[in-house]
């Protein structure tokens, strides 16, 4: 049986109808009759999320799993607002979450009545589209009903958000079927041949072309650009920009010596990076990159070929460092055993948290990596690890610091969660990265105010969510520790926590820097 409210009906209706299969629901009343339907309907599994801002954190790991639309409805109120850190990341990632909040009938709205405020368009610009549903008395509010969500739905390019005012009696389940609603389809338009071709072409025809992919990584290029200072030769004069995000703020600075930059990218928008745009190209940036690549396979470019002979060397000097025990040395470590690792057992995920964490990976990581760099906060990276892990019998791994692991513990308050979920805890005792920033040193406030120091650990959080723990302290307790994350079989989370110097963290950092070639 399903709810007595017409406009929660149909929205379900279309949800299935539209393919949706996950749904992350938190508690509340005005909710409830939109988390009763989705419990009803056996083509979608339901995943109990308390924290509102974990939960969108979780959804959005789900869409990255499984390149599909995920729900997360939440009830009225300021449980909406919690959604926005996550719903922020997904516009900039590009993922498809669908925000489904309850809400009070528009009369009661700003008259002081129990969780009431202006919900429409609470998301502002971090949703690609905003509804908010009618609660349909006759056949044209119906009609206007399931447009609305239609249009919702068939949007592709970021996050939506469907707003459901529902009028009480809330919790009359008397419906026998969900109504048959009528599904709007959209065909997207491709590429074309011709489009792709003059890309490729112009990349090709280019004295000095550069290819730079963003999001997740480009392995060494950071290196590499400090080791290039000012050396014109390596400067390009045409850029063809595909992907997201990038992290490193050295390349940025580089880049915008370039002539001009194309950029490539789903929704043909303007992303002037570098300072240098000229043309944008609306389209697949990872079909432009692999045909790109295979061009370049092809018929090699001799500038190409001259900035991939000093990435093999800076390679060669990151697999050759040997950095003392520190964060550095165990992401080092961690990186090599999980090659060993992915041999024996296939497929693994990789997520590493923003600031220190996602650094590091640009320096050891060989494999794809998933890093929250839409907006770069340090909110919600466990929580996104943790949705991507409960769709997947994969291995997931997130690699991340204390700051990132403490603000989002919630995410491990969670019964679902299995021993596919692993967790590198890089623990220094504050945000280590503030240390690398010139002058803030200088600052009274530094320590203690800004980078957060703390004395900290993760063993009670773990042991109250029945999480298995293991500390490592010292050199030679960080190979078993290691082992023991990568290969312990267990039926819930495993969270290996690497205790660290600050101090030495930072000297090491620095000195893998001066690039001794």
């Amino acid at each position: 049986m399903y709810s007595s409210k017409n406009n929660v009906n149909i929205l379900t209706a279309l949800l299935v109808k539209h393919g949706i299969r996950h749904a992350v629901v938190c508690p509340g009343s005005r909710n409830a009759p939109i988390v009763h339907n989705l419990n009803e309907c056996s083509q979608i599994v339901c995943h109990p999320i308390t924290d509102e801002r974990s939960a969108g954190f979780y959804a959005l790991g789900m869409t990255q799993a499984l390149n599909e639309p995920v729900v997360v409805c939440v009830t009225s109120g300021t449980a909406l607002l919690n959604l926005a850190p996550a719903i922020a990341e997904a516009y900039y990632q590009h993922r498809r979450v669908v925000v489904v909040s309850a809400d009070r009938p528009q009369q009661w709205i700003d008259q002081l009545d129990g969780q009431t405020l202006p919900q429409p368009d609470a998301l502002g610009r971090f949703v690609v589209k905003a509804v908010t549903l009618p609660e349909p008395h006759d056949e044209e509010e119906h009609w206007y009903c399931n447009r609305l969500i239609n249009e919702a739905l068939i949007t592709d390019l970021g996050p939506v958000h469907i707003n459901v005012p529902v009028s009480e009696p809330l919790f009359d389940f008397s419906t026998s079927n969900l109504p048959d609603e009528r599904v709007i389809e959209r065909t997207p338009a491709e590429m074309s041949s011709i489009t792709l071709s003059h890309v490729c072409r112009m990349f090709m025809q280019a004295r000095r072309p550069m290819l730079i992919t963003g999001q997740p990584m480009n392995p060494h290029i950071d290196e590499a650009v400090c080791l290039v200072k000012d050396d014109e030769r390596y400067v390009p004069d045409f850029v063809l920009y595909t992907g997201d995000a990038i992290v490193s703020k050295r390349l940025k600075r580089f880049l915008r010596k370039a002539r001009e930059t194309w950029a490539v990218n789903r929704r043909g928008e303007v992303n002037d990076t570098f300072m240098n745009l000229t043309h944008v190209v609306q389209g697949d940036p990872d079909v432009v990159a692999d045909m790109v690549r295979f061009n370049l396979e092809q018929q090699p470019h001799p500038f190409v070929q001259m900035w991939d002979e000093l990435l093999v060397k800076v390679r060669a000097y990151a697999d050759g460092f040997e950095p003392p025990y520190s964060q550095m040395a165990t992401v080092k470590s961690f990186e090599h055993r999980l090659s060993l690792f992915s041999e024996m057992t296939g497929e693994m995920i990789v997520h590493y948290a923003n600031s220190t964490a996602i650094r590091l990976a640009n320096i050891f990581a060989r494999h794809q990596v998933w890093c929250n760099r839409g907006v770069n906060g340090i909110e919600g990276s466990l929580s996104t690890a943790a949705g991507f892990s409960m769709v997947t019998d994969d291995c997931v791994f997130c690699v991340i610091g204390d700051l990132s692991f403490f603000y989002d513990q919630n995410a491990l308050w969670n019964s679902e969660l299995r021993g596919n979920l692993r967790i590198l805890l890089l623990n220094n005792g504050k945000g280590g990265i503030f240390n690398l920033l010139p002058g803030l040193n200088r600052s009274p406030a530094c320590d203690r105010l800004v980078a957060a120091a703390h004395e900290t650990t993760a063993e009670g959080i773990c042991r109250q969510n029945t999480i298995g723990y293991r500390q490592v302290t010292m050199s030679g307790e960080l190979e078993e520790g290691l082992e023991w994350l990568q290969t312990e079989r267990n039926e819930r989370p495993l969270v290996l926590e690497v205790m660290t110097d600050p101090a030495v963290d930072e000297q090491v950092y620095r000195e893998y820097y001066r690039l001794n070639l």
